[in-house]
């Protein structure tokens, strides 16, 4: 173990990119000063919060009911930089869940921790050194540059990321650069973090990084304004001894339930490293596992041709990859890369390979190669000199085939050999077809018509739906001519390759007339064990390490974790059907990782973390030291007092023993020998009953496939059931701007940036707005400077409705404005609430902010010169408050203290009370509020006319020209209930709704009961339909999305009272002189539109939908 150094106490500033800081000064006109007033009280809140100790969370003696206790988690991450925005979107969806539930009175513990397990820290560190031994102290780097314009480009690798091809072709490069494979140096990006050349020399020791960044990733946490208890705070690795041996109890507790076990195993391994490389060790290939193959040796046929003359003695093999060993007996020829590079490789005394490099690469890692790890190349040789080679191939019922060439293949999956199997691959039908058929192929790469002419198809496999030669039937039913038709030719491989595995009967061997699937096993052992074939695996894609260097597949002897075994799978399957996932996709991606998930190297022998017990030749790797630390995180304070690097506390590491952390984490036995205080012990045991188990933990969706399941795994292995994990919710990638957030492109922003250019809360706003489904979120930097804008404009508002309060209207509320505004703020409060409990937080922003200003515009405007109710705003600037708490508390503290001066904090202030919503006062203003747009619109109409134009090509005047000269008054029309056929209609659209299913009889029923109801409709049915068709398919749409009452005759409240209680406020909104609302059934109302009326028969009103006249 190492020593604790103490973090360089520097101004934190100083660690923005350069190209930043000018955007946090004013300059060039443009005024800060609104983002400058939301830091300046974010600032003086956070200050309040430290002196108050607001979040620090303790447990009680009595276990809390369901809801009187939250504790939720998020993935410590890597302390290799600085958080980014990534990093606070994920954990923003902690904070705002977490503070919802404080808000509501739940005692709540937020913790975090700093992650140092692992490579990526030393292999930078080391990287450094090297650097540092190379180009001096500071490093002088080469400076020459070249234009990537003048490099020839280089060819595409399939299984390279977008990303890295687009990085390929920037602008200029470094020589440096190129000859680092075009990998920044270490030294220039530790710069570009604000560090200076005497600082970065200390960061060749790997333990400078855990002393360094973890203290900066805090502070900027405390900036953005994380609820979280900093006391129990802590870092990874033997750095931190009480840690370090809570992995060690975790690990020996594992070993002896028999889930640790030393096994020799293929796994994905870095040659560099010389270890195998772990999902978190990977620059890229997260997730990629090892790809099985059957290797055939193709016995090259002596004599040898010349090029191959320096083999004559040693037996030589042309070496193919195959998925399908159970094709073998149908092969023609083999496949090469005319223009591809192939070695003949030593595999041991007497055996050769002729293969590609790289496969020769991962071959030497699986003890098939005569120098163990190092490949031996006798012959660097063409994929022309291989054209023509006679073979000797396993299992094929041709004694002797050649080696034929197919520019299709690819270099980088398999060995570049590949099998022909015509029969039931369509690759293989057609390149042996184009070369039987077109002699100027032949021709072109020196192929002799014996190679050719003479092998036919031969029939291996029977497929009901294909016949005994399946890919020449798929590949003419496709009309496939040409092997350039790659789309085709991967549809007609996946009809070919499933129906053959699941549904194929062998025709021929000694297996004839088994089913493909039973019978492959078998011929792939036996291929083995007559030495006609090995094993082979490579990565399924490329994988590259963290320390630069292509990852290759090795068979390893070392510690395994049993994932997979089907007891285990069992209970975490038990596990995972009880928690609380919050999507469908999320609940397959694990139900997915269970299904495969196998054993999984827990050991390495570089990099930082804790030594395995038992054998400490080797460190317990990254993903297996990080799954159930969450329970840590109940104990850390009393363990650490307050410093996250284990300082020293009344406890000493060496007395937290395996017995006293079974006694505290499982229930087991009081641990009589040990020195801690027993009323300690009892404080420790107490903190973890009460906090566990977790609440929820928050991760990106891309660690289901290993942390998050590793946590089910180990959490069921090791706790008691009542302690299993009851939710994960988890989210896809931020991007920016939409954009990917991505370093080298420069659209990237760390969380210290974005708060500096932002605000805490404008940003945590913005990320609230991003997105909440496992897709992929947007961060707008547009909304995070509409929210400033937004905020601080409110903060003057508030401001400024306090400083007259004198002019406001006392008394309860009282007018119809008064009540629809008190609704409005119910059903705030109440959606709002809804929407925090699911964690859709976009969703909250809206109804607890958006919606709730708009409802406040919407008063102030019905007002009009009557003042507005004092309690209502006092009330609505409370529950705004309160309601937005979560995303912005500085914001809401600020207000909730300063403004409206009341006691205790307002991220404790409880939830609003507020009564039920009345959806029928709901539904009457929205009538009320679409009304007048709709009459607005009418009122244009008659003043301006029509924009539609006549039978003539000209506009259609307007009735009443003189209507805009003079003063107005408004008539409006009312019908409250559906009469005639209408209602005809209504009646038996209610009687054919199915209330359980939420749906409709048929049209034909609909139709059929209609006819049958009144003689109007009856009378001329032909007619009628044509007139009630529309009618029903609209009420029937507005049923399904609005529900049955939509099917009423009339609306649940009066038409012409709600008008007549907002007379006012539509003279204000259409500047009329006067209004009536008026009955559409009583003449003598329609009378007094006079020569107008006639509008009443084109546009008649309908429940709903009134209908407006205007006259001098």
């Amino acid at each position: 173990m190492r020593g604790r150094r103490v973090a360089p106490c520097l101004s934190r500033s100083r660690f923005c990119l350069r190209g930043f800081i000018g955007m946090a000064t004013e300059g060039g006109g443009k005024s800060f000063a609104r983002r400058d007033r939301l830091l300046e009280i974010e600032a003086k809140v956070q200050t309040w919060w430290t002196e108050n100790d607001v979040f620090r969370a303790e447990s009680r003696e009595k276990s809390p009911q369901p809801g009187e206790k939250f504790f939720g988690n998020f993935p410590f991450p890597y302390m290799n930089g600085f958080l980014h925005l990534g990093h606070a979107f994920s954990l923003s969806k902690l904070e705002f869940a977490s503070a919802y539930h404080r808000l509501r009175g739940a005692n709540v513990l937020l913790p975090f921790a700093f992650h140092c397990t692992g490579m990526p820290i030393k292999a930078a560190a080391d990287k450094l050194a090297r650097e540092m031994k190379q180009f001096g102290d500071p490093p002088v780097f080469p400076r020459e540059v070249e234009e990537a314009e003048n490099q020839e480009p280089e060819p595409k690798d399939q299984n390279a990321p977008e990303s890295a091809m687009k990085d390929k072709f920037k602008g200029k490069k470094s020589k440096a650069a190129a000859k680092s494979g075009g990998q920044i140096f270490q030294w220039e990006i530790m710069r570009s973090l604000g560090l200076s050349d005497s600082e970065i020399s200390k960061f060749q020791d790997p333990y400078n990084w855990l002393s360094f960044f973890p203290p900066l990733a805090m502070e900027d946490l405390k900036v953005f304004g994380l609820g979280c208890d900093w006391r129990r705070s802590f870092i990874t690795t033997d750095m931190n001894p009480f840690f370090d041996s809570f992995v060690k109890w975790q690990m020996r507790k594992l070993k002896s339930m028999g889930k640790v076990v030393k096994d020799l195993r293929y796994t994905i391994y870095s040659p560099l490293d010389g270890q195998p490389c772990a999902d978190h060790d990977r620059a890229t290939g997260e997730g990629v596992q090892p790809q099985d193959y059957t290797l055939i040796k193709m016995e090259v046929v002596a004599p040898f041709p010349p090029k191959l003359g320096s083999l004559e003695g040693k037996k030589v093999f042309l070496a193919a990859a195959t998925l399908r060993p159970e094709t073998m007996y149908g092969q023609t020829n083999a496949w090469v890369l005319p223009d591809g590079k192939y070695g003949a490789f030593e595999i041991n005394e007497t055996d050769v390979f002729i293969l590609s490099e790289r496969s020769a690469l991962n071959l030497a890692f699986q003890k098939f190669s005569r120098i163990p790890e190092k490949p031996t190349c006798l012959l660097e040789i063409s994929g022309h000199d291989l054209i023509g080679l006679p073979l000797k191939s396993p299992l094929s019922l041709n004694k002797i085939i050649y080696a034929l060439p197919m520019v299709t293949i690819l270099m980088d999956k398999g060995t570049g050999i590949v099998t022909s199997v015509p029969s039931d691959a369509p690759d293989d039908y057609i390149n042996l077809h184009v070369l039987k058929t077109k002699p100027a192929f032949r021709q072109k790469y020196g192929v002799k018509d014996e190679w050719v002419l003479p092998y036919e198809i031969i029939p291996i496999i029977n497929i009901p739906e294909f016949g005994d030669k399946s890919a020449e039937t798929v590949c003419k039913d496709m009309k496939i001519t040409s092997q350039n038709e790659k789309e085709k030719l991967t549809e007609a491989k996946q009809k070919t390759y499933l129906k053959g595995f699941t549904e194929g009967t062998l025709l021929v061997g000694e297996y004839a007339g088994m089913k493909v699937q039973e019978a492959k096993p078998l011929i792939r052992n036996m291929l083995i064990e007559t030495g006609e074939a090995i094993m082979y695996s490579e990565p399924e894609k490329r994988v590259m390490s963290r320390s630069g260097d292509e990852c290759v597949v090795a068979l390893t002897d070392q510690w395994y974790i049993t994932y997979g075994e089907a007891e285990w799978k069992k209970l975490a399957e038990e596990c995972l059907s009880s928690m609380n996932l919050f999507s469908d996709e999320t609940r397959h991606g694990f139900e997915h990782t269970l299904s495969w998930l196998n054993q999984w190297a827990c050991s390495r022998s570089f990099g930082l973390g804790t030594r395995i017990p038992w054998d400490e030749q080797f460190l317990v790797e990254s993903l297996s030291d990080s799954t159930i630390y969450m329970a840590y995180y109940t104990v850390v304070h009393l363990l650490h007092n307050g410093d996250m690097y284990g300082g020293s506390t009344s406890i000493k590491p060496e007395e937290m023993t395996d017995e006293v952390w079974d006694f505290i984490l499982c229930s087991g036995p009081y641990p009589e020998s040990s020195k801690i205080s027993p009323s300690i012990l009892k404080q420790m045991k107490q903190e973890f009953q009460y906090w566990y188990p977790f609440d929820l933990r928050v991760s990106g969706k891309d660690l289901i496939q290993n942390h998050l399941t590793f946590s089910i795994y180990n959490h069921t292995a090791i706790m008691r059931r009542e302690h299993w994990p009851l939710g994960f919710r988890c989210n896809g990638h931020l991007m920016l701007n939409s954009e990917k957030m991505s370093k080298s492109t420069g659209n990237f922003k760390t969380l210290r940036q974005a708060i500096e250019e932002f605000s805490a809360d404008a940003t945590r706003f913005s990320l609230a707005d991003a997105g909440d489904g496992v897709d992929d979120a947007n961060f707008v930097s547009e909304t995070a400077n509409a929210a400033i804008l937004r905020l601080t404009k409110e903060l003057a508002w508030m401001e400024e409705v306090l400083a007259a309060e004198s002019s406001l209207r006392t008394g309860p509320p009282s007018t119809y404005a008064d009540k629809v505004f008190l609704n409005e703020m119910n059903i705030a409060v109440q959606l709002t609430g809804q929407n925090y409990a699911n964690y859709m937080f976009r969703d909250a922003l809206k109804t607890g902010f958006y919606d709730l200003q708009a409802a406040r515009d919407e008063y102030r405007l019905s007002c009009g010169a009557g003042a507005m109710n004092r309690d209502l705003l006092w009330r609505f600037m409370d529950v705004q408050t309160r309601l937005i708490t979560p995303i912005c508390p500085h914001y809401a503290e600020h207000v909730w203290r300063e403004l409206l001066k009341k006691d205790g904090f307002a991220v404790k202030a409880g939830w609003p009370v507020a009564d039920p919503p009345d959806l029928q006062l709901k539904s009457a203003n929205k009538y009320l509020q679409d009304s007048i747009v709709l009459m607005r619109k009418l009122l244009q109409k008659q003043l301006f006319g029509s924009k539609k134009t006549n039978k003539k090509g000209t506009p259609t005047p307007a009735p009443s020209a003189s209507l805009s000269e003079a003063k107005i008054k408004g008539l409006i029309y009312v019908n409250e209930q559906f009469e005639g056929w209408k209602a005809d209609c209504l009646n038996v659209l209610k009687s054919k709704y199915d209330k359980a299913s939420h749906s409709f009889a048929p049209d034909s029923e609909i139709l059929n009961a209609l006819k049958e109801t009144s003689d109007e409709v009856s009378r001329d049915f032909k007619k009628m339909q044509k007139i009630c068709m529309p009618f029903l398919k609209f009420k029937k749409d507005e049923a399904l999305s609005l529900g049955v009452h939509a099917l009423n005759l009339k609306l649940p409240f009066g038409e012409i009272e709600v008008l007549r209680e907002n007379l006012d406020l539509i003279k204000r909104q259409l500047e009329l002189e006067d209004v009536e609302v008026l009955s559409a059934s009583d003449p003598a109302s329609v009378s007094k539109a006079g020569t107008l009326a006639s509008l009443l028969q084109q546009s008649p009103p309908s429940p709903g939908n009134p209908t407006a006249i205007f006259l001098v």
